[in-house]
């Protein structure tokens, strides 16, 4: 298999659903794919994690030089703010498994507060179907001591990311330049966990876990990434990713990836979000580093995007394609509410499939959608 898209099939018909590999792929292959892999070890998705149970931009033209490619490693260039890791390393050893992955999400001051997202993105752990366990390896980073105070009164592994050169203590509206800078900001310590060879999967605040969606990763993938809509183009690497919930793997190749998504950044013009930059560049890091990145498609990675109103196999659902923050809880509060009535029901209620979600009216609503 090359380089490119890895758990489905890149073909002119449709979407194959995303393979997970067995525990029982031979030691050899193993190897083979684990090859650059940092430091000691092989990075697989171990069974600890089982448990019991867009929009484009129009980009400059691509430099020759400056950027990674699979023959050259180079640092992206250097930003624009001062960010220090103060005590990461030590945390990662705390919160990690035993492969050294790690569940990552990030909070505002308003998130934390008492009945908002991070509220009901905790619950989901609790309330879910045997990912209780997870929520102990879940790292939340913060960027404020506001958002620092409301996740240590809720969780234990919480970081302060501290951004000197920046006044991150002022709310950030969406779509403003402290904003943007804010969610590139996430790259910078993203990037770093890599380093230090944790593999992370990353996950908005704003996403409601039900199943354990490690089950639909492939170890084939240096990066596997939600979509908006897995039915938007005949193939799925060309559907629009969504960024707020992706997985990456510790190898040379994933840091590399991280390097040149910040470092092309500054071939667009105004102020562009990371997603933007990320879709406009993807055939780029399968091309030039031959990476492998595995979309995820929207029956089991799901959001109101491309709203899937069974519950039978959905293991996250997103508050995407909605504006508001109340609009946001609203909605994900009737998710997580259907949810509770459908894990109380018996096995064979279950599988007649009539339990559906309740559509997410208000963010539709917060859209102009009908």
């Amino acid at each position: 298999m090359g380089p490119g898209f890895v758990g489905g099939k890149l073909q002119q018909g449709g979407h194959a659903v995303s393979f997970l590999l067995g525990a029982a792929l031979p030691t050899a292959l193993l190897f083979l794919l684990a090859s650059d892999r940092l430091g000691e070890g092989l990075s697989t998705i171990s069974t600890s994690w089982r448990g019991n149970g867009t929009t484009t931009a129009a980009a400059r033209p691509r430099p020759a030089a400056n950027t990674p490619t699979a023959a050259d490693d180079r640092p992206a260039p250097a930003q624009d703010h001062e960010v220090e890791f103060a005590g990461l390393a030590e945390l990662l050893r705390k919160v990690a498994t035993e492969d050294r992955t790690v569940i990552m999400t990030s909070v505002n001051e308003v998130w934390t507060r008492p009945n908002s997202l991070l509220d009901i993105f905790l619950g989901g752990f609790r309330d879910g179907e045997g990912i209780a366990h997870l929520v102990n390896h879940v790292l939340i980073v913060t960027v404020d001591a506001g958002s620092f105070r409301g996740c240590k009164a809720v969780h234990p592994h919480c970081y302060l990311l501290e951004v000197r050169s920046m006044d991150m203590n002022r709310a950030k509206t969406f779509g403003t330049r402290e904003y943007v800078e804010m969610i590139w900001l996430k790259l910078s310590i993203q990037q770093r966990v890599l380093e230090l060879g944790y593999n992370f999967l990353f996950t908005d605040a704003d996403i409601l876990w039900l199943r354990n969606p490690f089950q639909h990763i492939s170890v084939y993938a240096d990066m596997s990434c939600s979509l908006d809509n897995s039915k938007m183009a005949p193939a799925l690497l060309d559907c629009e990713n969504n960024v707020g919930f992706y997985y990456m793997k510790s190898t040379n190749r994933s840091v590399a990836m991280i390097k040149y998504w910040r470092a092309a950044r500054a071939r667009f013009d105004g102020n562009p979000i990371e997603q933007v930059v990320f879709n406009t560049i993807k055939h780029e890091l399968i091309s030039d580093l031959r990476a492998r990145i595995q979309p995820l498609e929207t029956e089991y990675i799901s959001g109101f995007c491309d709203f899937q109103e069974r519950l039978d196999k959905v293991c996250t659902v997103h508050a995407n394609c909605c504006m508001g923050l109340d609009n946001k809880v609203n909605d994900l509060r009737n998710v997580a509410a259907d949810w509770k009535n459908y894990t109380s029901l018996t096995p064979e209620v279950r599988k007649k499939g009539s339990i559906k979600v309740t559509p997410p009216s208000k963010c539709r609503k917060s859209m102009g959608w009908t």
